[in-house]
């Protein structure tokens, strides 16, 4: 048997089984990581929900919508979203709807380009980026989505 086959299908066989095991346990820890991030920034907001409101009238610059909306909207979006993400429960679309109050944030409050810690803004492309992935792949098996794909593709 030639020693480039013998390699090459090694290394399919240890991707599949990286593919079945691993992937799942590394979108669960996306999941949770990029989840918390945003529970934290909503707990915060509703701690002080006049200072959150003060913050949507006189810093963040949301566009066409009133400082109340803008500001219950987000808060909630950072309550809600982050649960339905951990459980993997409608991920696709609570991902993007994270990744739309990360691009919020990152529209509508200026003055983080110019903050001398580059980390608050480089904090919120790392977030798109593991929000896109997770629309891309979608939670994975270790999710009630993929629970669920799992026993309709069973029943079928």
């Amino acid at each position: 048997m030639n020693i480039f086959k013998l390699a090459a299908g090694l290394e399919n066989e240890i991707a599949n089984r990286m593919q079945r095991w691993l992937q799942p346990l590394a979108l669960l820890a996306i999941r949770c990581f990029v989840a918390w991030q945003f529970l934290k920034a909503g707990l915060l907001k509703v701690q002080d929900w006049e200072l959150t409101l003060s913050l949507f009238r006189e810093e963040y610059q949301v566009p066409l919508l009133p400082p109340e909306l803008a500001a219950l909207l987000g808060s909630g979006g950072e309550l809600v979203l982050p649960l339905f993400l951990i459980a993997g429960l409608f991920s696709r679309p609570a991902a993007f709807g994270l990744w739309m109050v990360n691009l919020m944030a990152v529209i509508s409050y200026p003055l983080l380009w110019t903050l001398e810690c580059p980390a608050a803004i480089r904090d919120h492309f790392y977030w798109g980026g593991m929000l896109m992935l997770l629309m891309v792949t979608g939670a994975g098996r270790l999710s009630l989505d993929g629970v669920g794909k799992t026993a309709t593709s069973k029943s079928v």
